[in-house]
């Protein structure tokens, strides 16, 4: 296999990685999944075998990440820019939050970024991982 080949080069949509044991997180996956209509994007957990190795792939520690990332073939987003290209990537009326680029990431990742370091304590930490309904499993990597 071919050093930058792996689960992200593997046919499919966009993988957004993310906390299965943060609560807003979780949150934010279960949103993603009832409303990407076209099943766009795959969810993998910094907890599983393939989130863990991709946040690795990205110079991330999967046991203390500090931020979402979006793996899609070569290019991977990651702080406020991740969340905004999924955003973007459910259509209308929720593509209508990229009107946030306006605002220069240079002001928008430290937000991000003060959310991210401090979600358990703001939103609560899971005692296990959040499990996904059947109907969305093969959407879950």
């Amino acid at each position: 296999m071919h050093p930058h080949e792996g689960p992200a080069s593997d046919v499919g949509g966009p993988i957004i990685l993310f906390d299965a044991e943060c609560v807003l997180c979780s949150a934010n996956a279960q949103f993603i999944l009832k409303h990407d209509k076209a099943a766009r994007f795959r969810l993998a957990s910094m907890q599983g075998g393939v989130g863990a190795a991709l946040y690795r792939q990205h110079g991330m520690d999967p046991l203390d990440p500090s931020s979402i990332l979006v793996v899609e073939g070569d290019r991977v987003r990651r702080d406020s820019d991740a969340v905004l290209s999924i955003y973007e990537g459910l259509g209308l009326p929720w593509r209508l939050l990229g009107l946030f680029r306006i605002v220069p990431a240079i002001i928008r990742d430290p937000v991000y970024l003060w959310v991210a370091r401090n979600r358990y304590r703001l939103f609560g930490k899971r005692a296990t991982c959040w499990v996904a309904p059947p109907e969305y499993r093969d959407r879950l990597m």
